[in-house]
């Protein structure tokens, strides 16, 4: 299997200084002072895009096909053709398939990933074109951050133990992003599709009381344990998902969410979800 080449031992980016052309965009684009997250609708697969004060862009996993441009072009300006950085929480198609078309249409700073490779045929088609554009690859697992000024994303999963598993699933990046607004702060949880297993070991581990969760595997019952939804506590649970056969999400996971109080919203219902942050306040908005 063709593996996307990868650079070792970096563990912080600043990404206010990590590009020229990131300067040109806030120059140019007069950049959002808010920090702005999207839950896009992708069908049944995983896709977040937070854009940071000042422009800058990150996105989280691109779903399991092209429809992720069209969600980018609806949200970003026409002239605006650059992400910062691109991060795959792990290997499994519905995560990373849309990253092709991407790649395709806009130019990118760095790709992150758990240094697992794909066993998809597509995986090779991603690891090819990663290659050719000479984009930067860095491998992060656990206790590895990416920061921007007072903002920051950090990793919490996967461990070694974990990401050697053979289930690709408990190899996801879970990654709380702490918004620094003032004197408030303002938490997010992106769980790509990590499972009880996970669940269980960022309890033990991790004060993980987020504002915001997205939530795990699609809302498969396999994840978001009460055990899991009770230290979570979040406000608002997004849950990306798409027509499937699964069952997703499911009557466990909807009733876990609603007995913590937590707002829900879908994107096979909602379509794609908005939230803009400032100062502790969260505005949400649906399409």
């Amino acid at each position: 299997r063709k593996r996307i080449p990868r650079i070792l031992g970096t563990i912080l980016i600043f990404l206010a200084v990590f590009d020229f052309l990131i300067w040109k965009s806030i120059i140019l684009n007069k950049p959002n002072s808010d920090t702005e997250i999207y839950f896009l609708d992708v069908g049944q697969g995983d896709s977040e895009l937070v854009i940071l004060p000042g422009g800058i862009k990150v996105l989280i996993d691109a779903g399991p096909n092209s429809k992720v441009v069209n969600e980018l072009e609806s949200i970003l300006r026409p002239t605006d053709r650059y992400i910062d950085l691109l991060v795959l929480s792990h290997p499994e198609t519905d995560h990373f398939n849309g990253f092709i078309d991407v790649l395709k249409r806009y130019q990118v700073g760095a790709f992150i990933y758990n240094g697992r490779a794909g066993t998809a045929q597509s995986w090779k088609e991603l690891a090819k074109i990663v290659e050719e554009n000479k984009i930067q690859v860095f491998i992060f697992g656990q206790g590895d951050k990416i920061k921007n000024q007072d903002d920051f994303f950090e990793i919490l999963l996967p461990n070694a133990d974990f990401l050697r598993s053979k289930e690709l699933n408990d190899t996801s990046l879970a990654i709380k992003f702490v918004n620094n607004g003032g004197q408030t702060q303002t938490n997010i949880l992106f769980t790509g599709d990590i499972g009880e297993k996970n669940e269980k070991y960022l309890v033990n581990n991790f004060d993980i009381k987020v504002d915001i969760l997205k939530v795990g595997h699609h809302g498969s019952k396999y994840s978001s344990s009460n055990y899991f939804l009770k230290a979570v506590n979040p406000k608002i649970a997004a849950i990306e998902v798409g027509k499937n056969s699964y069952g997703h999400p499911t009557k466990e996971t909807l009733n876990g969410l609603a007995l913590v109080g937590a707002q829900i919203f879908r994107t096979d219902q909602d379509g794609t979800i908005k939230l803009i942050v400032n100062s502790g306040e969260i505005n949400i908005f649906k399409k």
